[in-house]
């Protein structure tokens, strides 16, 4: 890969917007690349109270695609930006085509200046900068190692028994299909512990039905209950309606006359 470095050395600012209302700006610049490969973005110093006529003398250097450059793929941008107590604003900026420059570069550095353009598009103030491309060189392409590829590579799974590149839903033959659940209510059945019967399921609205065998003791039968109660009841009536009649027959038996004279005198 065909590389050239580029040095640039970012002189001053000349007329720019007075963005402040009361003080002298603190201006700084940032100098980007883009469409670089590598993307390169840096920054000057601040300068104190520079207002709206900086100055830096910052230099930069760039390593460079040889192929981006003549293609006109490269653009070096400088933004002006003014350091304000609550926060910063920017100023404007200047686009140049890296291509531009290197056509117009001789053996020595050269000294241009570009017009500062504010956000909305008005030309205000200008930044200038010398600059010098040195000698193309070779660069070995980057070489990613292995692990980082494998790293970066998308993971395709596939079914059991699936073949990597194959576009047929269904597996290949020999290959079974897992056995799938039978339909039911899903729930497991239950068997007794410790001799109690499982929870009733829950059915259509009929209640449980207990079976003998899951262990329930036997129910004995309640005392005091309205059978007994009507049996002691009749029990005892029919008691006092014979001791009546025997009473009654007794006092019948007390009227009689034997004819003896009321004694036994022989």
């Amino acid at each position: 890969m065909d590389c050239r470095p580029l040095e640039m050395t970012l002189f001053s600012a000349n007329d720019i917007k007075d963005v402040n209302l009361f003080s002298k700006m603190d201006v700084y610049a940032v100098v980007s690349m883009s469409g670089a490969a590598k993307k390169h973005k840096l920054r000057t110093p601040v300068h104190k109270d520079g207002g709206t006529n900086p100055k830096w003398n910052h230099s930069f250097k760039f390593t460079l695609e040889d192929a981006a450059l003549q293609q006109d793929r490269l653009k070096l941008k400088i933004k002006l930006i003014s350091v304000r107590t609550l926060g910063e604003t920017k100023i404007g900026k200047a686009v140049i085509p890296v291509k531009e420059l290197l056509q117009n570069f001789g053996k020595d550095e050269k000294h241009v200046t570009y017009a500062v353009v504010m956000p909305k598009g008005k030309p205000k103030g200008t930044v200038s900068f010398g600059y010098k491309f040195g000698e193309k060189f070779s660069a070995p392409l980057p070489v990613w190692p292995e692990a980082h590829k494998k790293a970066h590579e998308p993971v395709m799974a596939y079914p059991a028994g699936h073949r990597a590149g194959s576009t047929s839903a269904y597996p290949p033959p020999g290959v079974a299909y897992p056995p799938q659940p039978q339909p039911g209510y899903g729930y497991p059945p239950q068997q007794p512990v410790y001799g109690y019967a499982p929870p009733p399921q829950a059915g259509y609205g009929y209640p449980p039905v207990v079976q003998p065998g899951y262990g329930y003791p036997p129910q004995k039968p309640k005392r005091g209950g309205g059978g007994n109660m009507a049996l002691g009841l009749g029990a005892g009536l029919l008691g006092g309606l014979l001791i009546g009649d025997m009473v009654s027959d007794v006092g019948d038996m007390g009227g009689y006359d034997d004819g003896f004279g009321g004694g036994f005198d022989f």
